[in-house]
């Protein structure tokens, strides 16, 4: 992939990103199937790791497809995914999100 091209791709997921409310999670395959691009859930990923500093994306709102906060070695310290997600209301377990069902947010059910 062409670094432009690369670069389009990490802002459609950002944009994407930025959609998720409060107190949901979403997976990065999700995010990459919604893109059109079914499959490139580890370019999701790499997309996050480059965000997690920007307060505009909210990053600790993207886990991996059963819930577990895989990207949480990219924030600032290891819990600051936790404590995020947890000011929104959000329970985490052994880095597992609970009710992983209800918080989950599926742009292509809930944008289209």
């Amino acid at each position: 992939m062409a670094k432009k091209d690369q670069y389009s791709f990490f802002e459609d997921v950002y944009a994407v990103v930025k959609l998720i409310p409060p107190g949901r999670v979403t997976s990065y395959g999700t995010i990459a199937h919604y893109l059109g691009a079914k499959g490139s859930a580890r370019m999701v990923g790499w997309a996050m790791n480059q965000a997690h500093t920007d307060p505009k994306v909210p990053a600790h709102r993207v886990v991996n497809r059963i819930g577990l906060l895989t990207g949480k070695h990219h924030f600032a310290t290891p819990t600051a995914m936790q404590e995020r997600l947890e000011k929104e209301g959000v329970k985490v377990v052994d880095d597992q999100v609970q009710d992983f069902d209800q918080r989950f947010w599926n742009p292509t059910e809930e944008l289209e």
